[in-house]
């Protein structure tokens, strides 16, 4: 546990900031389990749909730092990709 003044401040920042971290990475992999869920039941229509909401999700998660910018560009490439395979 924290000793000093600043530690424990630190700590009780560390907290908060942890609480919305959390938040940002559930809304982001709910969002991705979604359009999974749609690519997987062959739904393409809604699949495209759901990708701008599924790109903003993830987008802001890297650009809070929750996940890391090259991550986010992975998820969404893998995302198009498996949307583009199911119109063949």
């Amino acid at each position: 546990m924290a000793v000093t003044k600043t530690a424990k401040r630190a700590f009780r920042s560390a907290e908060k900031r942890k609480v919305v971290n959390d938040k940002r990475k559930k809304v982001m992999k709910e969002e991705v389990k979604v359009t999974r869920s749609l690519i997987a039941g062959k739904n393409k229509k809604d699949a495209v749909k759901n990708l701008p909401k599924t790109f903003a999700a993830l987008d802001k998660a890297a650009k809070r730092g929750v996940i890391k910018k090259g991550t986010a560009n992975r998820k969404k490439s893998r995302l198009a990709k498996a949307i583009a395979k199911l119109e063949k």
